[in-house]
């Protein structure tokens, strides 16, 4: 709205509330230019260098459209909140460790 954009304010979505959380981002909102840029919101009530989990969809879609893709690291949610933002690929901003696997029984 300051920078004289209603039209692309208006088209502000909070998609993970209004389509769900499939989309591997929670908000899609846009640069001034109207190019879209995708926002992943995590927030800890900790520090700022608390690990935080990443789907496999949110990883593939911060690859996929590493350049409209912005992870936004909340911390100390509820005391003193801050944020930091992490754009692009989220392989090329964080650590990535495996955490959990998808156990399947063999057949007999």
């Amino acid at each position: 709205m300051k920078a004289g954009k209603a039209r692309l304010a208006g088209r502000i979505d909070h998609v993970s509330r209004t389509e769900g959380d499939g989309h591997g981002y929670d908000i899609l909102s846009f640069e001034d230019s109207g190019k879209e840029k995708l926002i992943e919101v995590k927030t800890t009530r900790s520090r700022a260098e608390t690990p935080f989990f990443v789907s496999r969809n949110e990883l593939k879609v911060s690859k996929d459209r590493a350049d409209s893709y912005h992870l936004v690291r909340v911390f100390n949610f509820g005391h003193a909140p801050a944020w930091f933002p992490l754009s692009g690929s989220l392989d090329a901003s964080c650590i990535l460790e495996p955490n959990d696997f998808m156990a399947l029984p063999r057949p007999a």
